[in-house]
């Protein structure tokens, strides 16, 4: 909404130019997200409590280290989701079709995430939404964006990390990997969700990570240098990430161990689904193993656990997802936190490599 006040006044007030750049933009949006963020986030567990909100519901069969955390305020991710949305319609060019596209995506799936957060804490039970009832809605959603794509004649090549010169056109294949990739993405940050601050962590790193892509991306002129698909538009979804990665820099403040508020399934849903939908918009899903891979190495300790036992009658790890495997180790849960960061900060960088490495 500024770019769009502002900018055209740039021929009267030729200073007003700056907003022509997206990297400006992105700058601006990171600053107001992060305050946004710092401001609102103990208002909003103030609210909480004020309305009577319980906290938290603790699985009964969880470590037992996180009794202490029973009745912790939840939903905080929410207000990730609501500063992300205000610094992008302030001030990305909302004449491209992405940016409402990831902004429709990840507040649907926000909205699916709060329903199973309100039931969590109003029935104090950990449950919440079935797993059928949620994966249907989020699986809906993601079919429902894959067609808008479509209906706008997006490129349905899937191009390969590291090959330039190999991509596979998808074609009818396309709307089933919307969702694997979408629905996988927003499932996997939920599931690695469960120690104070560590889904936050790998959040921003691959939230900087596409960043980084989508400015590369939308730009015609980089795009050729490096042998990247351009995406018209797709410079404009680097403002959404500079203000995800923001918005989780802020929430980091209050969600660090021991933390004041958790992320609920409102942020972790809202925002794994908004970045697995931008790794389609940018042309660069499957970077998205490497940059997520805490979120693929999370979610992918809950499946073999659960096969594991289906099939044999046991487990490979102690606990799934993963990280409760290592609290249940001995390990602290700020070691835990503090190394799952690390090897994100690790994969973020190797992703980045697929920019020359090609």
């Amino acid at each position: 909404m500024l770019y769009h006040i502002f900018y055209p006044l740039h021929e009267v007030y030729s200073w007003l130019n700056v907003f022509r750049y997206q990297t400006f933009r992105g700058m601006l949006a990171f600053l107001l997200s992060f305050l946004l963020v710092l401001i609102l986030e103990p208002k909003f567990i103030e609210w909480l409590r004020k309305k009577g909100v319980k906290g938290q519901p603790i699985r009964d069969d969880g470590p037992k280290d996180h009794i202490s955390k029973q009745g912790t305020p939840t939903m905080g991710g929410a207000v990730i989701v609501f500063s992300v949305l205000i610094s992008t319609l302030l001030l990305a060019d909302l004449t491209k079709l992405v940016v409402w596209l990831a902004l429709a995506v990840m507040l649907a799936y926000a909205a699916v995430g709060f329903i199973d957060d309100w039931r969590k804490v109003t029935h104090q039970n950990s449950k919440g939404l079935s797993e059928r009832g949620k994966l249907l809605c989020q699986c809906f959603i993601a079919v429902a964006a894959s067609l808008m794509l479509i209906n706008a004649e997006f490129s349905t090549v899937l191009s390969v990390p590291f090959l330039k010169d190999l991509s596979f056109p998808l074609g009818a294949f396309f709307i089933p990997f919307v969702i694997l990739v979408v629905v996988g993405c927003s499932n996997a940050v939920n599931l690695t969700d469960g120690l104070d601050g560590l889904a936050i962590g790998p959040i921003m790193t691959v939230a900087f990570t596409y960043a980084v892509f989508a400015y590369l991306t939308g730009n015609v002129k980089l795009a050729e240098y490096l042998g990247l698909f351009h995406v018209h538009g797709a410079g404009e979804l680097s403002i959404i990430l500079a203000a995800l990665l923001a918005g989780g820099l802020g929430f980091l403040w209050y969600n660090t161990f021991p933390a004041q508020i958790f992320m609920g399934d409102t942020g972790a849903l809202g925002i794994g689904g908004l970045l697995g939908f931008i790794a389609v918009l940018v042309k660069h899903e499957l970077v998205l193993v490497i940059a997520g891979g805490v979120f693929v190495i999370e979610a992918l300790s809950v499946i073999i656990q659960r096969y594991s036992f289906k099939m044999t009658g046991k487990r490979v790890f102690r606990m799934a997802p993963i990280h409760h495997h290592f609290e249940l180790k001995g390990w602290a849960e700020p070691k835990i936190i503090v190394r799952f960061w690390i090897v994100s900060i690790v994969l973020a960088l190797i992703s980045l490599t697929t920019l020359k490495l090609r």
